[in-house]
């Protein structure tokens, strides 16, 4: 039995050693982590397109979109949302019109496999709003069957039940710019025009360019659309100029140095359309610097380019930091400190759009990207704050007081129902995602049990305090938040067994005593979700149909976030749960490839719940790291 143990002991120790090995060897100089984030093909798509619009398309790689492309189409002919959904059809179409645009022609064997897909499902009438405002942009989609966005929006004050900053940061910072796209529905002539006739499973001469009805009280919002439709069509649409000028001002104020508008593609795209529907030259400062942002955020290999939806680097590094330093590494380790030093550069000491619906809160918060200045969050402050905490640095009263300043703008932000959302407070108003152009239901971004998890965490394990009765909302909050079943929804994570995880992480640091109930039942519920091979995973499906909460292949990363879960709930339940966590450390180790790393191909990110989903690459490596590294400690 002894010689059992040691052998565990020293597969552990052997594993932890590789996971870190090939963590630190790919630190960047500067001292961050950062890698791939990728999302389905969409992003690319309309890549191609903006290029083929702004006639920069010879200046960029694109011959190897196409290879790309090819390589993301599945079996059945069609493109994914998600790896292993089976297809969906805006992906779908939108993958076809970047080949097209592309030159390959519509008797090419993979688009036939492709259109057939398409034409299954429904054809370009049943795509999302954004896939047919695309194809409007050149043509192959009719304006009338899009939602009219009057300028004057633009005007609405700040005091006004609606406005753009009721919108969530990523609806406001893509909307914003297409105020001008819908107010001038352009069709840009480019160098090779095409038409998708073959994709209206209808017929094109038979398509009813209308907005699709939902039966119910929001259908409203369509007889809105016909009176702003018939105020265009008179040309009396007030305020017209004043909103396009004052959206022109907006895009133009909120663009960071490098380019970026919003650190997000779909709102660098949209600005960049704006901004050639107001004539704009392609070699003015402000639209080469945007053209550059999205080469930014472009990956190029021998034959294959793509572009991702944003770039992680600060949220890598901080996981990456703490992953390290609970598998053993030093705090003051030269590999740690350069990384907190680089984490206490990015430092956001601007005031951004948070401020409009937060007066007192003060700057002192980090962003997801590199540059963001305008929209940092609490998901990414919080665990900067924990990685700050967990590091020994060379100037600690530097350190020290940057988390008291990060302390005090997370206090701020603090939202009504007690918890805390991403980037803004009390940004919650849920009508909005009734409306025909906010068919993604990402037009808000309310509090969450996952980002309010973060929050408590952080407090609890840096030992930080804030007022007592901001505590209380925040865990009453949160207790309430809790299923049936005893899980929580992962907002940002897919899904629950990211959310349940996070949440017990923070209720062990807080009062374990007080919510050892609440603590038992989600550590219950983790424990009975396990897979036969000792792992755990969820299907994004999960946000469709709660019957499929912690159901799904298991993966290294959903495996690590269990482990993580069960392991925080330990201080209540003792060693209850620790034949269980073994089987999930052993499912790691096995696992593990031989340069230490852990492969998945499923997404387990989450952008828009239902609509967008994330594959960040480096989830799979630091995650499990830290999973074995806190399992060591324990046994």
């Amino acid at each position: 039995m002894q010689t059992q143990e040691r052998n565990k002991v020293k597969l552990l120790t052997e594993a932890i050693a590789a996971s870190q090995e090939h963590l630190i060897s790919i630190q960047k100089q500067d001292g961050y982590w950062w890698a791939e984030l990728e999302s389905n093909v969409t992003i690319t798509a309309e890549a191609v397109l903006l290029h083929k619009i702004w006639g920069t398309d010879k200046t960029r790689p694109l011959h190897k979109v196409e290879t790309y492309l090819r390589s993301q189409q599945r079996e059945h002919g069609g493109w994914e949302l998600f790896y292993g959904d089976g297809g969906e059809v805006s992906t779908s179409v939108e993958a076809y019109m970047a080949l097209r645009l592309l030159g390959v022609p519509e008797t090419d064997p993979d688009l036939i496999r492709a259109k057939n897909f398409i034409l299954d499902n429904g054809g370009i009438s049943k795509t999302r709003i954004f896939t047919k405002l695309h194809l409007a942009l050149i043509g192959c989609y009719q304006w009338q069957g899009l939602p009219s966005l009057p300028p004057w929006v633009m005007l609405l004050p700040e005091q006004f039940p609606v406005n753009i900053y009721e919108l969530s940061s990523w609806a406001r910072s893509s909307t914003v710019p297409l105020l001008i796209v819908f107010d001038c529905k352009p069709i840009f002539k480019i160098d090779q025009p095409i038409n998708l006739d073959e994709l209206y499973t209808e017929g094109v001469e038979n398509v009813y360019w209308e907005l699709p009805k939902s039966g119910d009280w929001s259908d409203i919002f369509n007889i809105l659309d016909e009176g702003f439709k018939l105020a265009e069509n008179l040309n009396l649409v007030p305020f017209r100029e004043e909103g396009i000028k004052a959206a022109e001002k907006w895009i133009i104020e909120r663009q960071e140095a490098t380019g970026d508008w919003g650190g997000i593609i779909p709102a660098m795209l949209n600005s960049l359309l704006a901004l050639k529907c107001l004539n704009y030259d392609a070699n003015d400062p402000i639209v080469s610097r945007g053209l550059k942002s999205i080469d930014n955020f472009a990956i190029e290999t021998e034959s294959t380019y793509c572009v991702q939806p944003c770039v992680s680097p600060v949220w890598d590094t901080a996981w990456v930091i703490r992953a390290l330093i609970d598998s053993g590494l030093a705090p003051d380790d030269p590999i740690i400190t350069k990384a907190g030093e680089w984490l206490i550069d990015q430092q956001i000491l601007d005031y951004g759009d948070w401020v409009v619906k937060n007066k007192q809160g003060k700057p002192g918060a980090w962003a997801f990207e590199f540059d963001n200045r305008f929209y940092p969050d609490l998901d990414d402050s919080a665990v900067v704050v924990m990685a700050l905490y967990q590091s020994k640095l060379t100037n600690e009263n530097l350190k020290k007081q940057t988390i008291k300043r990060a302390l005090y703008w997370i206090e701020s932000m603090q939202c009504q129902p007690g918890g805390w959302a991403a980037f803004d407070i009390d940004n919650n108003q849920e009508w909005l995602n009734s409306i025909p152009y906010g068919d993604l239901k990402a037009m808000i971004d309310p509090n969450t049990a996952d980002v309010t998890a973060r929050v408590l965490e952080m407090l609890g394990f840096c030992n930080l305090s804030i007022s007592a009765n901001k505590l209380t909302k925040a865990l009453n909050y949160l207790i309430n938040e809790q299923e049936q079943e005893g899980c929580w929804f992962g907002r940002w994570g897919v899904n629950y067994i990211y959310g349940t995880s996070g949440v017990l992480s923070a209720l062990t640091l807080i009062d374990p005593q007080k919510y050892r109930a609440e603590i038992e039942k989600g550590a219950t519920w983790l424990m009975k979700v396990q897979n036969s091979d000792g792992g755990w995973g969820e299907t994004c499906f999960s946000y469709h149909d709660p019957s499929l909460k912690g159901k799904g292949d298991s993966t290294a990363s959903q495996t690590a976030w269990a482990i993580i879960g069960l392991i925080s709930a330990m201080t209540v339940m003792g060693k209850k749960a620790l034949p269980t966590i073994e089987q999930g450390v052993n499912y790691l180790i096995k696992t593990q490839n031989s340069d230490g790393t852990w492969h998945e191909s499923y997404f387990t990110g989450t952008g828009f719940p239902c609509h967008f989903y994330l594959k960040y690459h480096l989830y799979q490596q630091y995650f499990p790291l830290m999973a074995l590294g806190r399992y060591q400690a324990v046994i």
